[in-house]
């Protein structure tokens, strides 16, 4: 390995996909958390040495803190907030923790597939399907947007960082929230409008807005 490999970095180092959001959402978190983060932005189909020879899976995100390097997203932004304990991004209370956890799997294994073939996939059906199916799976959820000032909890937490940057694609997927969707319209307004979230978005994902 290179003397300039992320392992010999005193920061820690984030190698992220400008584009998807399991990568946004941990550069949100540590925007949130103000942690010193140096962001690495990465080709998906031109992969760095450097990145090849931290990750055996060869995937994005890849977090790496001096000699810890993280491969999965969920278990990088629990890190973070463990780590860097202020503020708090999870509840203390173990059955809150445990439906929280259980959301942020969900997102990130159901839901934000659905964007990625949405983007990605040639298969105008496929598409077509995933746009709905990704719609109603918010619908559903109305009423939790409504039920406390955030999502499924009274204070800002992990969840709305993954649910946040779900929402800010939403325009770019080609999918617009019914009248009926008041709360999540609310909701949206609120968590996007945060200064760190502003500040955690990448040049491509601001044109995801700016070119809608």
């Amino acid at each position: 390995m290179s003397d300039m490999s992320a392992t010999k970095r005193s920061v820690i180092v984030l190698f992220s996909d400008s584009k998807c959001p399991s990568s946004h959402r941990v550069r949100l978190v540590a925007k949130e958390k103000d942690i010193p983060l140096e962001v690495i932005e990465v080709d998906k189909d031109h992969l760095p040495e450097d990145l090849l020879e931290l990750n055996p899976y060869a995937t994005l995100p890849t977090l790496v803190d001096r000699e810890l390097v993280l491969y999965d997203p969920q278990v990088m932004i629990e890190y973070l907030d463990e780590r860097f304990p202020h503020p708090p991004l999870m509840s203390v209370d173990p059955i809150s923790k445990a439906r929280s956890r259980q959301m942020l799997r969900q997102i990130e294994t159901e839901w934000y597939p659905l964007i990625n073939t949405i983007s990605n996939c040639d298969d105008e059906e496929a598409v077509k399907l995933a746009r709905r199916d990704l719609l109603e799976r918010l619908i559903q959820l109305i009423p939790a947007f409504g039920h406390k000032s955030y999502f499924m909890n009274d204070d800002y937490s992990l969840v709305d960082v993954s649910m946040s940057v779900l929402l800010w694609r939403l325009p770019s997927l080609g999918i617009e929230l019914p009248k009926s969707a008041k709360p999540i319209k609310d909701y949206e307004e609120k968590v996007l409008n945060r200064d760190m979230f502003m500040e955690s978005l990448s040049d491509d994902e601001i044109d995801m807005r700016d070119l809608v």
